[in-house]
């Protein structure tokens, strides 16, 4: 297999199959008929691996990439399915913080030629099913699969879990998960197991309640990560890490139950530890000194929130480079946005990337001091070339923005 070969399979993956990365909601399968056909087919690698199933809106990437630290430094081979990718496909599927043999992707993409006519898995439920067998194949200790979009319904959903969490639940995905947060705190709930212990980060009472709920019913441990008090602290860094830090303490605590060995060193050398030991990015990434320059895909409203508060603690004049996705509500993100700052609005590279004229209507009545670009690249160029010394550049506003830059300015 040649580079050139990888590639061309990658990218008949990312056409043939339905791709909610590239085409939005139309892609979004939900149920798990399909799911199953397709373990069935693969003779169901997902019950021969030990799993921990993490969901939730904002955080769970986070939690799962700290978990994964933490396993790591106490010894085990980790699994670690992601999503989406930030530049390329593999970084979906790593075995502690090395990404997935390229030459495995493209033989398990020639399989696809083999499948029943009665099985047509999207994009997401090919990649999840391909992550299952790489673990199973690489007899990882412990796979921890995070949920792709709500829980219920989502491919990830098969797996009988050790323990299972649910990072927090915001609005996000409405078209598809529910207008509210009490339907879509259903949506994700829909991921408690029976007798499996759901542990729950979130510090909305409705929300939490919604989960114990779900779990009495299931008769499943409920676990209230809020309760923990902690000073211990992760290299990821972030104020909201510390509610991820939470949730992490509670599936140490309930793997401890269940007879893992990890050691107070493990867990603290483990949050240290993350971006070493996962190689993951993305999350207030600094990836620069000179100017100043971070990265965030916090990429919701609340995830938004959480990134212009922490931008407050800087009191360097800011240029914000920001760009969005076709389903996000740009009228909900503006009044957010530091009125001294200097703006540019970009059009992420996927299909579904919005051109900021087309909600320029809006920025004009902002009184925002801003440019349009037609692409990430473009607006990162005019920013680095009006930032001074002093001064501090950001990048965000969808997951897709952060994979432009990255891509095109990160040597990885």
């Amino acid at each position: 297999m040649t580079s050139q070969e990888y590639q061309e399979a990658i990218d008949w993956l990312f056409v043939q199959m339905p791709n909610y990365q590239i085409d939005g909601e139309k892609a979004y399968k939900p149920g798990l008929d399909n799911i199953r056909k397709l373990c069935d087919f693969f003779g169901n690698p997902q019950d021969k691996i030990k799993t921990i199933h993490i969901g939730g809106t904002n955080g769970k990437g986070s939690t799962s990439n700290m978990l994964a630290s933490v396993l790591q430094e106490s010894g085990y081979k980790t699994g670690l399915y992601n999503s989406p990718h930030l530049i390329d496909f593999t970084e979906r599927i790593k075995i502690n913080g090395k990404n997935c043999d390229k030459h495995f992707v493209y033989d398990f993409i020639q399989k696809l030629k083999y499948l029943p006519e009665d099985i047509r898995p999207s994009f997401f439920e090919f990649t999840t099913i391909m992550a299952f067998e790489y673990f199973y194949q690489q007899q990882v200790d412990f796979a921890i699969i995070e949920v792709g979009l709500g829980g219920r319904l989502d491919s990830t959903n098969i797996v009988k879990p050790l323990v299972s969490a649910i990072t927090n639940v915001q609005l996000d995905h409405q078209n598809i998960l529910g207008d509210t947060i009490v339907e879509i705190a259903r949506e994700k709930a829909g991921i408690v197991k029976e007798k499996t212990a759901i542990i729950s980060g979130d510090e909305n009472p409705v929300v939490n309640e919604i989960i114990r709920q779900k779990a009495t019913d299931v008769t499943a441990d409920f676990i209230d990560a809020t309760e923990i008090k902690t000073d211990l602290i992760s290299d990821l860094k972030g104020n909201y890490q510390k509610k991820n830090i939470r949730v992490v303490l509670a599936l140490v605590n309930e793997l401890k139950k269940q007879d893992l060995e990890i050691s107070d060193k493990h867990l603290k050398l483990g949050l240290l530890n993350v971006h070493q030991n996962t190689n993951f990015i993305g999350r207030w990434f600094e990836f620069s000194k000179e100017p100043l320059t971070i990265c965030d895909t916090g990429h919701n409203q609340a995830g938004l929130e959480e990134v212009f508060n922490q931008l407050k603690d800087y009191p360097q004049q800011k240029h914000i480079i920001l760009g969005f996705v076709n389903d996000k509500k740009i009228d909900d993100v503006i009044p957010m946005l530091p009125s001294e700052a200097r703006f540019y609005f970009v059009k992420p590279s996927v299909s579904r990337g919005r051109h900021p004229e087309d909600y320029e209507e809006l920025l004009k009545k902002s009184n925002l001091n801003y440019k349009i670009f037609d692409s990430v690249q473009e607006g990162y160029l005019a920013a680095k070339q009006n930032c001074k010394d002093d001064e501090m550049i950001f990048v965000g506003g969808s997951n897709f923005v952060v994979g432009d830059f990255l891509e095109k300015n990160l040597l990885i």
